[in-house]
């Protein structure tokens, strides 16, 4: 990938509030790239999709399991970033309990889009998505990226091979 720096966008999240009272203590949260990765050393793990097999078995679980490995190397935040609106990422953390990874969504596609990572997974009934990739950001530098084979060839699988939790903990190890 040519793409050095991470793009500017605005992501639109959902947050608990506790000064709402209810059964929906959740506000509209306007998050930009900024918010995310200035000053900070981030790893993003992007997905095809909330809820898919590989993607809640193993690619999410993975970097939850490693968390504190992640931190052992300097890792501030890892975000887990997916073409999917806010709600139904929030009810995918909390299937899996995932409470040490941020969700990311990107429900318009984009920051996948800028990234060059928007893929066509129409074989499958999802429409646009993210590529299956990790990549480690410091100060919105982009510092290595994990791309799965077959991107370029618009592959019709989902191949998981690189992106893993595992890959990114060794280069971040040296």
């Amino acid at each position: 990938m040519s793409i050095q720096t991470i793009p500017n966008v605005t992501f639109k999240t959902r947050v608990r509030d506790t000064s709402i009272a209810g059964d929906n203590p959740f506000r509209w949260q306007d998050v930009t790239s900024d918010d995310i990765f200035k000053g900070k050393s981030v790893v993003i793990v992007a997905l095809p999709g909330a809820f898919t097999p590989t993607c809640s078995s193993t690619h999410l679980p993975g970097y939850e399991a490693k968390f504190e490995e992640f931190k052992a190397q300097g890792v501030d935040d890892i975000y887990c970033l997916s073409v999917n609106d806010a709600f139904t990422m929030y009810q995918w953390s909390q299937r899996l309990e995932v409470s040490n990874i941020k969700m990311l969504p990107d429900g318009n596609g984009d920051f996948t889009r800028l990234m060059g990572m928007l893929v066509k997974k129409d074989n499958l009934g999802f429409g646009s998505r993210s590529w299956r990739y990790s990549m480690h950001v410091v100060d919105g530098e982009i510092k290595a990226q994990f791309v799965e084979p077959g991107f370029m060839d618009n592959c019709p699988e989902d191949p998981f091979e690189v992106s893993d939790a595992q890959t990114m903990l060794a280069y971040l190890k040296g």
